[in-house]
């Protein structure tokens, strides 16, 4: 697993439509308008904030669990609205001893539907893939968020089963959670 690719420098990914760079103070506006969306968290481990200085300081958090080489939170931002911020994907839990890491993604209500994040998962996967030399990238999803388990599988991940009572995420409790994956051999064919 080449690190280096990931924490040597911040990586910027593009693509035709999607950019994901790094998420800066002035993004505030938009960071607090997902993070205070309790819909937008419905299914995830992550509580909501509603207070915009907390907000705040978790972007300090970003920068410092970047430091740390603990995990990446990119900003995805589509070409045509370069300062505009519609959502955030990360890549954490990077497992040398396994070449796995896990991923996640979460956007602005107002931009569900529009393929926005199926693209940013595709360009993340083409980079842990071919630059940081993954073998494996997983996500753990609730069993009723249909439309994060359609993100995956439209990227070729595979269902590969329900981890019963298996995980403690935040506000939730203890929760089933099912595991999807996608190995290389499965996306550079």
């Amino acid at each position: 697993m080449n690190l280096e690719a990931v924490f040597g420098q911040f990586p910027i990914l593009q693509s035709d439509d999607i950019v994901l760079k790094k998420i800066e103070d002035d993004h505030l506006d938009e960071v607090f308008e997902i993070y205070n969306n309790d819909r937008v968290f419905e299914y995830c481990g992550i509580i909501p904030k509603h207070n915009k200085d907390t907000v705040k300081n978790m972007i300090g958090h970003f920068e410092r669990d970047y430091h740390k080489k603990s995990r990446v939170k990119w900003g995805i931002f589509y070409h045509s609205e370069p300062g505009r911020l519609m959502g955030i994907i990360e890549a954490q839990d990077f497992n040398q001893k396994v070449n796995v890491v896990t991923i996640g993604y979460f956007l602005a209500e107002s931009h569900w539907g529009k393929g926005i994040a199926a693209g940013a998962v595709n360009l993340l996967l083409d980079f842990l893939f071919r630059d940081v030399n993954v073998n494996r990238i997983q996500a753990e999803v609730m069993p009723r968020n249909e439309n994060s388990k359609k993100v995956l599988l439209k990227n070729g991940f595979i269902k590969e089963g329900t981890l019963r009572q298996a995980t403690l995420w935040s506000g939730k409790g203890i929760i089933d959670i099912e595991m999807y994956s996608i190995l290389r051999e499965d996306y550079v064919k």
